[in-house]
């Protein structure tokens, strides 16, 4: 699943999404892009869910 993110803009932020997601996930893969701002996640977690968590990291996201 891969996700934009268009608030994302440092280490900081990749930080706190990772951390969010591995939260509800521990074994998911996620990628940041900061240059594109995109996450890249797979696992078995549901789009619905990495969107609540990035949401409650600060993050608001879209699925691309």
């Amino acid at each position: 699943m891969i996700f934009s993110v268009p608030e994302m803009s440092c280490g900081h932020c990749t930080a706190a999404i990772e951390q969010a997601l591995s939260e509800i996930d521990s074994d998911a893969t996620v990628t940041c892009d900061l240059e594109k701002r995109r996450v890249t996640v797979s696992g078995n977690m549901s789009q619905e869910s990495v969107l609540a968590a990035m949401k409650s990291a600060g993050y608001e996201a879209q699925a691309i």
